[in-house]
């Protein structure tokens, strides 16, 4: 199988990666199903990257039908240590205007009916989630960002809402009223199966439109959004060409280390069947 060391999860609108050379299109089977998509595995920048549509080419599934843990579990199977999310959002503030970029250094989580763990079945681990973002991924993006001629705003919190309606007024007033910057449906579960997964996750939150709250602006729609995220793809793929040239060849962060202290179930309680399905995550931690 083809392998890779850097994954990149394009939203909506971005759809495809540009520049990506020797590729093929890699079929990844997993023990949670099947990815959104045949990851595009290929070259760039001299980097060996897998590029994965989040809601597949065609755009046909919703965010609260992605199968997150196959997705991730397709891109640790790779060999994808460090793992950078493109998502459309929202923006909660003024200053945040369409076509900006914020890096969310937080998450605050509105789904409901969604499944952001490996775990379970026997096996039960508690990763460390204070900081959900890999610092050194996202600092990275912040200067490939400005480098690209991008307005880009640093830290900040991505709200995960279920979708797929975009929020009312009234939800929209309270989320400002909370604190949030952004708002997004997809990033949440991505970045905890990330972590679970011992990957350098970080977001690059493109936004699109101010939700529904600005008087000034109309109410967000579908037609808004691709408009305005497909002016931004290009700056989106230029950011991400710079930033794989940067990405160290090993991780050097704790993300590299979550589960070392995370797993709890004893090895002898484990069910064998779970045990050889998770392999490759606790294999290291678990003979």
């Amino acid at each position: 199988m083809a392998e890779a060391e850097i994954g990149i999860i394009g939203g909506s609108g971005l759809y495809e990666m540009d520049g990506i050379t020797d590729s093929e299109f890699v079929r990844v089977d997993t023990p949670f199903g099947d990815p959104s998509d045949e990851y595009f595995v290929g070259t760039l920048e001299g980097r060996k990257v897998a590029f994965l549509p989040r809601h597949g080419r065609g755009h046909y599934l919703m965010p609260s039908e992605l199968n997150f843990c196959a997705n991730i579990f397709g891109m640790k199977k790779l060999g994808v240590k460090w793992l950078i999310s493109v998502s459309a959002v929202g923006s909660l503030k003024e200053e945040y205007v369409p076509t900006h970029i914020v890096l969310p250094d937080q998450f605050f989580d509105k789904t409901k009916f969604r499944k952001d763990t490996f775990f379970g079945d026997g096996i039960v681990a508690h990763i460390g989630f204070s900081e959900p973002v890999c610092t050194e991924l996202s600092e990275i993006l912040g200067e490939c960002s400005k480098k690209a001629g991008a307005t880009v705003h640093k830290g900040g919190t991505y709200c995960c809402m279920e979708g797929p309606a975009f929020s009312t007024k009234a939800e929209s007033e309270v989320n400002r009223r909370l604190g949030f910057d952004v708002i997004g449906m997809t990033n949440i579960q991505e970045a905890k199966l990330a972590r679970e997964a011992e990957m350098c996750y970080a977001t690059m939150a493109m936004v699109t439109d101010y939700d529904c709250w600005h008087e000034e602006e109309e109410a967000v729609n579908v037609k808004q959004i691709i408009a305005v995220l497909m002016q931004n793809a290009k700056t989106a793929r230029e950011i991400v060409r710079l930033a794989v040239k940067k990405v160290p060849a090993e991780q050097n962060c704790k993300c590299a280390k979550a589960l070392s202290t995370a797993i709890i179930t004893s090895p002898d309680k484990m069910p064998a069947g779970t045990k050889k399905k998770l392999d490759l995550l606790i294999g290291k931690y678990v003979k």
